[in-house]
């Protein structure tokens, strides 16, 4: 999920950026300390806004900088166990698909994929189900559930467990036109 958080921080601006409005200044520095960043209390960090002076800033004896409170905005993706969650499979490996989930990939393993036992096909790069041969590709939009989120202090270090096995996940099914319904009840009837 994500989220709009609002966070306070003293940020110290060096006198190489005094040629923008200190609240721009305050901005640069918090968006390379901050963004892309993961926090184990409220997730990955994605992107900084609205940098607010909330003080006069204070120039400590010995340090040309200007120290100034800083009220800012953070768009924060907090994964949620349970949370059902859309995304494009990005790559297909022998064991599993992974799914990108904005900042971060997660990992649904073959066996969460479907009900069924699936195999992956190097040729074609899928995973292919036994017995009723529905596959997924690389690019296809899926829908799954967050099962298990590890964040640890990078988000290349942070794993999320995906399932797609229960009822209503999986492969988005694409919307037929009109036309093309037509033509089935035609066929059929």
């Amino acid at each position: 999920m994500y989220r709009l958080m609002t966070f306070k921080e003293v940020v110290r601006i060096p006198p190489s950026l005094f040629g923008l409005k200190i609240s721009e200044g305050a901005l640069e520095i918090l968006r390379e300390q901050y963004e892309r960043t993961v926090d184990k209390n409220y997730g990955i960090i994605v992107s900084l806004h609205n940098a607010k002076i909330q003080s006069k800033g204070k120039v400590l004896h010995g340090d040309g900088a200007v120290f100034c409170e800083v009220e800012f905005e953070a768009l924060v993706f907090t994964p949620e166990v349970n949370e059902v969650v859309e995304g494009e499979i990005t790559q297909i490996v022998e064991f599993g698909a992974f799914v990108r989930l904005g900042p971060i990939d997660g990992l649904v393993h073959v066996s969460q994929v479907a009900n069924e036992f699936l195999s992956y096909d190097k040729k074609t790069g899928a995973l292919v189900g036994k017995q009723s041969k529905k596959s997924v590709k690389k690019g296809e939009l899926v829908k799954a559930k967050i099962a298990t989120i590890s964040l640890k202090d990078t988000i290349p270090n942070s794993k999320i467990a995906l399932t797609m096995r229960p009822e209503g996940l999986g492969k988005k099914p694409i919307k037929k036109t009109k036309a093309e319904k037509e033509r089935e009840k035609d066929r059929a009837g």
